[in-house]
Protein backbone atom coordinates (compact mmCIF):
# COMPACT_ATOMS: atom_id res chain seq x y z
CA UNK A 1 0.00 0.00 0.00
CA UNK A 2 1.54 3.39 -1.11
CA UNK A 3 0.51 6.17 0.81
CA UNK A 4 0.34 9.68 -0.56
CA UNK A 5 1.85 12.85 0.69
CA UNK A 6 -0.88 15.69 1.75
CA UNK A 7 0.33 18.72 0.55
CA UNK A 8 -1.31 21.73 2.54
CA UNK A 9 -1.20 25.30 2.08
CA UNK A 10 0.75 27.21 4.71
CA UNK A 11 -2.56 29.15 6.48
CA UNK A 12 -1.87 32.61 6.61
CA UNK A 13 -5.02 33.54 8.28
CA UNK A 14 -3.37 34.22 11.86
CA UNK A 15 -0.49 36.10 10.42
CA UNK A 16 0.44 39.87 11.08
CA UNK A 17 2.55 41.40 8.25
CA UNK A 18 5.34 43.95 9.43
CA UNK A 19 5.29 46.65 6.95
CA UNK A 20 7.89 49.40 6.95
CA UNK A 21 6.69 52.37 5.48
CA UNK A 22 9.01 55.17 4.38
CA UNK A 23 7.36 58.71 4.31
CA UNK A 24 8.14 61.91 2.81
CA UNK A 25 8.99 64.32 5.54
CA UNK A 26 6.77 67.01 3.68
CA UNK A 27 3.72 65.01 2.01
CA UNK A 28 3.39 61.32 3.10
CA UNK A 29 4.43 61.72 6.89
CA UNK A 30 1.84 64.68 7.47
CA UNK A 31 -0.69 63.03 5.39
CA UNK A 32 0.61 59.90 7.90
CA UNK A 33 -0.45 62.38 10.97
CA UNK A 34 -3.11 63.24 9.77
CA UNK A 35 -4.69 59.95 9.55
CA UNK A 36 -3.70 59.34 12.95
CA UNK A 37 -5.03 62.94 14.58
CA UNK A 38 -8.64 62.24 12.25
CA UNK A 39 -8.78 59.12 13.77
CA UNK A 40 -8.70 57.10 10.57
CA UNK A 41 -8.53 52.93 10.70
CA UNK A 42 -5.35 51.92 9.14
CA UNK A 43 -3.71 48.81 10.46
CA UNK A 44 -1.03 49.39 13.29
CA UNK A 45 1.41 46.44 11.99
CA UNK A 46 2.83 49.91 10.09
CA UNK A 47 5.92 51.22 11.47
CA UNK A 48 6.84 54.90 9.88
CA UNK A 49 10.32 55.66 9.03
CA UNK A 50 10.42 59.10 8.51
CA UNK A 51 12.67 60.60 5.45
CA UNK A 52 13.09 63.78 4.17
CA UNK A 53 12.34 62.72 0.47
CA UNK A 54 11.68 59.67 -0.90
CA UNK A 55 13.93 60.03 -3.13
CA UNK A 56 16.31 59.37 -0.58
CA UNK A 57 15.18 56.15 0.14
CA UNK A 58 17.88 53.17 -1.43
CA UNK A 59 17.42 49.50 -2.88
CA UNK A 60 19.84 49.06 0.61
CA UNK A 61 16.91 50.27 2.59
CA UNK A 62 14.64 48.59 1.27
CA UNK A 63 16.30 45.51 1.30
CA UNK A 64 17.24 45.82 4.90
CA UNK A 65 13.97 46.31 6.63
CA UNK A 66 13.35 42.77 4.62
CA UNK A 67 16.46 41.25 6.17
CA UNK A 68 15.28 42.88 9.75
CA UNK A 69 11.75 41.17 9.17
CA UNK A 70 9.44 43.22 7.34
CA UNK A 71 7.42 41.37 5.12
CA UNK A 72 6.32 44.64 3.44
CA UNK A 73 7.69 47.79 2.92
CA UNK A 74 5.78 51.04 1.56
CA UNK A 75 7.42 54.04 -0.39
CA UNK A 76 4.92 56.84 0.25
CA UNK A 77 6.21 60.20 -1.26
CA UNK A 78 4.86 63.31 -2.90
CA UNK A 79 3.34 63.82 -6.38
CA UNK A 80 5.80 64.45 -8.64
CA UNK A 81 4.45 68.98 -8.99
CA UNK A 82 4.59 68.79 -5.14
CA UNK A 83 8.07 67.54 -4.89
CA UNK A 84 9.74 70.40 -2.43
CA UNK A 85 13.06 69.08 -3.69
CA UNK A 86 11.91 68.95 -7.32
CA UNK A 87 13.06 65.80 -8.19
CA UNK A 88 12.88 63.39 -5.21
CA UNK A 89 9.70 61.74 -6.16
CA UNK A 90 10.80 60.87 -9.70
CA UNK A 91 14.04 59.68 -8.46
CA UNK A 92 11.67 57.81 -5.96
CA UNK A 93 10.30 56.26 -8.93
CA UNK A 94 12.92 55.46 -11.02
CA UNK A 95 14.62 53.57 -8.06
CA UNK A 96 11.57 51.93 -7.13
CA UNK A 97 11.28 49.99 -10.25
CA UNK A 98 15.55 48.87 -9.83
CA UNK A 99 14.44 47.84 -6.40
CA UNK A 100 11.22 45.74 -7.60
CA UNK A 101 14.00 43.87 -9.66
CA UNK A 102 16.62 43.37 -6.93
CA UNK A 103 14.02 42.47 -5.20
CA UNK A 104 12.82 39.75 -7.61
CA UNK A 105 16.26 38.58 -8.04
CA UNK A 106 16.38 37.55 -4.61
CA UNK A 107 13.15 35.51 -4.17
CA UNK A 108 11.31 38.61 -3.00
CA UNK A 109 7.81 39.03 -4.57
CA UNK A 110 7.35 42.07 -6.32
CA UNK A 111 3.70 42.84 -4.85
CA UNK A 112 6.02 43.34 -0.93
CA UNK A 113 6.98 46.40 -2.45
CA UNK A 114 4.71 49.74 -2.86
CA UNK A 115 5.18 53.13 -4.14
CA UNK A 116 2.07 55.37 -4.15
CA UNK A 117 2.07 59.39 -4.18
CA UNK A 118 0.81 60.47 -1.04
CA UNK A 119 0.09 64.58 -0.26
CA UNK A 120 -0.01 66.02 2.80
CA UNK A 121 -3.75 67.06 2.60
CA UNK A 122 -4.54 63.07 1.81
CA UNK A 123 -4.88 61.45 4.95
CA UNK A 124 -7.73 59.31 3.76
CA UNK A 125 -5.50 57.93 0.82
CA UNK A 126 -2.38 57.17 3.11
CA UNK A 127 -5.07 55.49 5.43
CA UNK A 128 -6.46 53.29 2.37
CA UNK A 129 -3.38 52.29 0.95
CA UNK A 130 -1.79 51.59 4.26
CA UNK A 131 -4.92 49.12 4.50
CA UNK A 132 -4.96 47.61 0.83
CA UNK A 133 -1.08 46.82 0.96
CA UNK A 134 -1.12 44.97 4.45
CA UNK A 135 -4.04 43.16 3.14
CA UNK A 136 -2.11 42.11 -0.27
CA UNK A 137 0.90 41.53 2.20
CA UNK A 138 -1.04 39.33 4.45
CA UNK A 139 -2.55 37.07 1.59
CA UNK A 140 1.35 36.73 0.76
CA UNK A 141 2.25 35.50 3.96
CA UNK A 142 5.54 35.93 5.61
CA UNK A 143 8.51 37.11 3.81
CA UNK A 144 10.50 34.62 2.22
CA UNK A 145 13.61 36.31 2.94
CA UNK A 146 12.78 36.60 6.75
CA UNK A 147 12.99 32.81 7.33
CA UNK A 148 16.81 33.10 5.68
CA UNK A 149 17.71 35.80 8.02
CA UNK A 150 16.75 34.45 10.49
CA UNK A 151 18.80 30.91 9.84
CA UNK A 152 21.98 33.17 9.21
CA UNK A 153 21.73 34.96 12.97
CA UNK A 154 21.18 32.27 14.40
CA UNK A 155 23.84 30.47 12.66
CA UNK A 156 26.30 33.91 13.16
CA UNK A 157 25.50 33.72 17.20
CA UNK A 158 26.06 29.53 17.28
CA UNK A 159 29.62 31.09 16.32
CA UNK A 160 29.78 33.35 18.86
CA UNK A 161 28.48 30.95 21.85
Amino acid sequence: MVRSKKTTKPSHKNFEPKIVAFCCNWCSYPAADGAGVSRLQYPTNIRIVRVMCGGRVTPGFVLKAFELGADGVLVATCHFEDCHYMFGARRAADVHKITEKLAEMIGIEKERLKLDWISSAEATKFAKVATEFTEMVRKLGPSPIKKVATNNRNKIREGIE
